[in-house]
Order: structure tokens, then C-alpha cells, then sequence
């Protein structure tokens, strides 16, 4: 029997399926595989630095300004004395091994953070808007809080992974400062348990300072109640819980707790 050879069909080494649908396909698997990646490396972020003591923390990041995320205002005279009011709270706090150091930021949106290292930074539009120690010392409080939770190192973690995850798939310096930018926003976007709980702290820390809480939500209830303040914190709330449910969590803890609500209010020296 003879063979005799066929030619293979017209379009043999074209898919069948249109190109578009393919495309489609490759952006959604690859798409999979990032998103795998990117849980990946925060799911081992978060389970390495639950074992990283606070006391190695201080050593690795005890001298650490984020110069990428923060401008600093070095001449701000208000510095000492909010660095003696940090002091003066931190007493409360007498088994930290933090050595706690504030700045000032040069940013004019209200806002704090905590920086792993034991470094506080307030901004110069906190410090404008706050209008009277106690204010500020519940927002100093409220920033120990998430060091004595340990919730600033993990945050700073999971920012950092997908900061540098941005950057490799950029490779440009846009993409750089996008990524710093997304680090910045996880490290002070926390979760509501978290928030409450570094509340809860602050409170306590206003009160032993103090003897009563009183004046401990005001800065909040200005939020909640000033329109145009609320625009001009819009950062602030944007990663704190919403301020009307803030005065309420605060005053409900306080009551519960049996600590006075009204007291001597303290003014600020500026």
C-alpha cells in the first residue's frame, strides 16, 4: 500500500482561540501567580516578625527616620516640649524597653504615626489644630498604644513588601515613590480592632497622667462637628476610625472603666 503524503490544513499553527481571549487569559493567570506571590510574602512577613522581640526591634531601628515618608520640621519649636510630654506619659508605660523620640513633620494635614524604632512623628498640622495637652497627650497615648500591641512593626512589614513588590515592576523611580507611598499608608492604615485597642492604651495613659480623661476626644468631636476641619483632616480620618464613633467607643471605655470624664484642663504653652 502506498503512502501517500497530505498537506496539513490551512492554519494549522494558529490558535483557534482569538488572540484577545488569550490575552485576557495570560493577564488573568498572571495576575493569579502576583497576587499569590504578594500573599505569600505578607503571610511570612507577618509570621517572622511575630517573633521579632521589641528589644530587636529598638537595635535594628533605634536611630531610623523614614526620610522617604516624612519631611521634618528640625526647627519647630514645639519639639521639646511635646518630646516632655511623650516623656512624662511614657512613665506610665514603665516596662517598655523603648527609649521613645518624637518629630515633627512639616506636613499641615493632621496626623501622627508610629515608627518602628520607638519614634513618634506628629505633624505641624496636628500640633495647629490639638488646643490643649490633653488632646495631645491622648494622641501621643494613642500612638504607644500600637507599640505596646506591636502593631506598627507588622504594618511596616506587609508596606515594605508590597513597596518593593511596586518597584520591581516598575523599575522606574515613579514606581519607587508609589511604593513608598503605599508603605506609608499601610503603616498607619491599621484595623478598627487595632485602633480601639491603642485607644483603650491612650486612654489609660491620659488618665494616670492626669487623674480624669476629660478633653481626651475633643480633637475628635471637632472633626465630627466642623465641616471645614473635618476637609482639612481628611488623612487623619481616612486612616482612623471615623470620629463620631471614636468619641463614643472613647467615653463608653472611660465610664466602664470608672474614670472621670470632667477634670482640670492643662493649656499648651503655644
Amino acid at each position: 500500500m502506498k503512502f501517500t503524503p497530505k498537506k496539513p490544513r490551512e492554519g494549522i499553527n494558529v490558535s483557534d482561540t482569538h488572540p484577545l481571549t488569550e490575552a485576557g487569559l495570560l493577564i488573568v493567570g498572571l495576575s493569579a501567580i502576583f497576587a499569590a506571590v504578594v500573599l505569600a510574602l505578607v503571610f511570612f512577613i507577618d509570621f517572622a516578625l511575630l517573633y521579632l522581640s521589641a528589644d530587636t526591634e529598638k537595635k535594628i531601628f533605634s536611630n531610623w527616620t523614614p526620610e522617604d515618608l516624612v519631611e521634618l520640621a528640625s526647627d519647630d519649636v514645639r519639639t521639646a516640649e511635646t518630646q516632655a510630654l511623650l516623656d512624662r506619659l511614657v512613665r506610665h508605660w514603665p516596662d517598655t524597653v523603648y527609649d521613645f523620640r518624637l518629630e515633627i513633620s512639616e506636613s499641615d494635614t493632621a496626623n501622627a504615626m508610629a515608627i518602628p524604632g520607638g519614634l513618634i512623628v506628629v505633624t505641624k498640622g496636628l500640633l495647629d489644630r490639638v488646643q490643649s495637652e490633653n488632646e495631645l497627650a491622648f494622641v501621643l497615648g494613642h500612638e504607644l498604644g500600637h507599640f505596646q500591641n506591636r502593631d506598627h512593626i507588622r504594618q511596616l512589614g506587609r508596606g515594605t513588601v508590597l513597596g518593593l513588590l511596586i518597584v520591581a515592576i516598575s523599575g522606574n523611580e515613579g514606581g519607587a515613590n508609589f511604593g513608598m507611598t503605599i508603605a506609608d499608608l499601610m503603616l498607619r492604615g491599621f484595623s478598627r480592632k487595632q485602633e480601639s485597642k491603642a485607644d483603650k492604651f491612650g486612654l489609660e495613659i491620659v488618665y494616670a497622667e492626669y487623674g480624669h480623661v476629660d478633653e481626651s476626644w475633643r480633637f475628635f468631636d471637632r472633626i465630627d462637628q466642623n465641616a471645614d476641619i473635618a476637609s482639612d483632616l481628611v488623612v487623619y480620618a481616612s486612616t482612623h476610625p471615623a470620629a463620631g464613633d471614636r468619641v463614643d467607643d472613647i467615653k463608653f471605655h472611660a465610664e466602664a472603666s470608672g474614670w472621670p470624664l470632667a477634670g482640670n484642663i492643662t493649656p499648651l504653652n503655644w
